[in-house]
């Protein structure tokens, strides 16, 4: 990526430099970053639709404000590509999201302006309001800006804190990053002279001095309450936040900096909590993003003159579209069925099922918490649940599991998709933790199919209980077992023996033992190429709870010892399943756990990544030999 094509860009290493720039050559800056974005991100992939709508509101927000001593949070950061660019990391933009290379999302340790790390979403308003407080504890002169989506508002938490923020009179800035409406005509020259009007210090200081005079005269003081929010109510849409002790500000055009920088520079010499309503469109100025910002928010590799091509070839379907299929047929099968997510209608596979049954589709928008119990409530009326939900978001509704499904034991399907590591998106979105957080819940029970043909068999055994089952599968596609036609179930709670070792037992100290490997999950396959090469036994055990205990104590009492394989953190897994079970059953034998360690794995190729960890089949095999076999050597 030549510099020649970007003589301002190359200008800006910090945030300092940009404020040296003249409003024209903002202008200039802003298309320059606009075009090194959509460069950037065709070569490595990533987010682009939203990181296009950002740009104007990044250039607008560093120059007016002293990043990084004024804090800002981005909310999920999916949108920080700009911001990124802005402040020194525009040079290894080439490096995004693979193995060793930056982020994709805020990350503290990789910049002091990633001043909060952000990927899932709505937690923005609760960090600056803490930023904002401990400022003001500390006597501080700084500002907290939270960056907050139109769906991120969505989220029972950023309300949380905009209740929590009214009362708290922080000097918190909250901007409203609204990209789902058009711009309609009140967001003009008018309304960006109404914006900047009620954004100035004259606006303030009348109203305060206005209600302190009438203070005195409670009747006056309601009236003038009434008639100042009946003429704001005729040039803004939102008058409610300030309901919650905001001063509202907007909307105006995110992509005018003519209109956001008086605005901001205004804003930002006033106290107190401050929401600005900021109006921007996803993909905005690449027309093939602004025509279809869904497809073009998290895309690969593509040459930008030609957009996205959807290759001839037909792929191997993914787990995502086998469980769409699935709940297509099944709600075909059984009226009871709904379908439920939390805003992740294409990330969850939902597209069709939507437009098959829209009236048994419910998109509760981000709102992980609500679905859960909002699923709950309708399997109490008889109703039969699938919540479609990435796993990492499942850990949002904890609580609502335990106490508003698990406890009464009510009768649904969690379908959690993402399962294990996820590659590009890093520590924030994999799915380690579902099945130690699961298993330890009464009531609940946790499937793991091997391939696509099990995956479907296995929903279709979770829809089948009367009690929570959840379901959990990765990202992408499987080896490419065709699914059966029919929906067929397996075995509740059943593994099965997928290898037999020809190999003897252990005679005596020094011989080589007989292995038996248990693999949970997609790993059977890595796991039986394993086997192979060490004549182990390798069992199919599909289910992390309930265990198939009698197949433990048969692998146990055939076998001289045991490895359990998973893609899945280690402490409190299906492996720690398996240890706690033969401890049960007064059962010692050496036990190798192999999965995700005690720590957080870094974006990148998701079979680099299980290389990295040993959960590949040469892992798997080096991991058993240096622990069982070093002495046969």
């Amino acid at each position: 990526m030549t510099t020649n094509a970007y003589p301002l860009l190359q200008k800006v290493n910090a945030p300092s430099d940009l404020r040296t720039l003249s409003r024209s050559e903002l202008k200039a800056l802003s298309e320059e970053l606009r075009a090194y974005v959509l460069d950037s991100v065709s070569k490595t992939g990533g987010h682009l639709s939203s990181n296009l709508g950002t740009v104007e509101l990044t250039v607008a927000l560093h120059y007016v404000f002293d990043t990084p001593h004024d804090r800002v949070v981005w909310d999920v950061g999916h949108q920080t590509y700009p911001h990124k660019i802005l402040t020194g990391r525009r040079d290894r933009m080439s490096t995004l999201r693979q193995l060793g290379g930056i982020s994709g999302f805020p990350l503290r340790s990789e910049s002091e302006y990633d001043t909060f790390g952000t990927a899932h979403s709505s937690t923005s308003i609760s960090a600056a309001l803490g930023m904002a407080m401990a400022a003001k504890r500390k006597g501080e002169d700084r500002r907290a800006i939270a960056v907050i989506g139109d769906g991120a508002m969505t989220a029972g938490m950023a309300f949380e804190a905009m209740n929590n923020a009214g009362v708290l009179d922080g000097n918190l800035l909250v901007i409203l990053n609204d990209n789902d409406m058009s711009i309609s005509p009140p967001v003009g020259a008018l309304n960006r002279y109404l914006a900047q009007l009620m954004s100035g210090q004259f606006y303030a200081a009348a109203r305060n001095v206005g209600k302190n005079v009438l203070k005195q005269v409670p009747p006056l003081l309601e009236l003038a309450k009434r008639l100042e929010q009946h003429a704001k109510g005729m040039v803004v849409p939102a008058t409610m936040f300030e309901n919650f002790g905001f001063n509202y500000i907007g909307p105006i055009d995110g992509h005018d900096l003519d209109s956001l920088i008086p605005t901001l520079e205004n804003i930002r010499s006033l106290d107190g909590p401050q929401f600005l309503h900021v109006v921007t469109k996803k993909g905005h100025g690449y027309k093939l993003a602004e025509a279809d910002p869904v497809t073009y928010h998290g895309p690969g590799k593509f040459d930008p003159k030609v957009g996205i091509v959807k290759s001839g070839a037909p792929a191997k379907p993914t787990f995502t579209q086998i469980f769409g299929q699935w709940l297509c047929d099944m709600a075909a099968q059984d009226e009871r069925l709904v379908g439920i997510t939390p805003a992740m209608r294409e990330g969850s596979g939902m597209v069709e099922f939507e437009k098959r049954f829209p009236d048994r589709y419910y998109d509760v928008g981000i709102a992980e918490q609500h679905a859960v119990t909002f699923a709950a409530g309708m399997a109490c009326e008889g109703v039969k649940p699938v919540v479609a939900i990435y796993s990492t978001f499942l850990q949002r509704a904890y609580d609502q599991m335990i106490h508003d499904v698990a406890l009464q034991n009510l009768p649904m399907v969690f379908a959690l998709d993402r399962a294990g590591l996820v590659g590009a998106d890093g520590a924030t979105h994999a799915g380690a933790y579902d099945i130690a957080f699961v298993r330890c819940i009464p009531n609940m029970s946790m499937a793991c199919p091997a391939d696509e043909r099990e995956c479907r068999q296995l929903l279709t055994t979770a829809y089948e209980q009367d009690h929570p089952v959840c379901v959990r599968y990765p990202r992408g596609a499987g080896v490419g077992v065709e699914p059966l036609p029919e929906l067929s179930a397996l075995p509740f709670g059943k593994g099965e023996v997928r290898r037999h070792s020809a190999a003897p037992r252990q005679t005596e100290p020094g011989t080589a033992p007989r292995i038996a490997i248990l693999a949970f999950g997609t790993l059977l396959y890595p796991a039986l190429e394993a086997g192979q090469s060490l004549d182990a036994t390798v069992a199919n055990m599909r289910w992390a709870k309930p265990l198939d205990e009698a197949l433990v104590r048969e692998l146990a009492q055939g076998h001289d010892v045991l490895v359990t394989v998973e893609e899945g953190c280690i402490p409190g897994g299906a492996g720690a399943a398996v240890s706690e079970a033969l401890a049960a059953a007064g059962i010692t034998l050496p036990v190798l756990h192999l999965g995700l360690p005690d720590r957080f794995i870094e974006h990148g190729d998701p079979a680099k990544l299980l290389a990295l960890q040993g959960l590949d089949a040469a892992g798997i095999e080096r991991a058993i030999r240096q622990r069982f076999l070093q002495t046969q050597a």
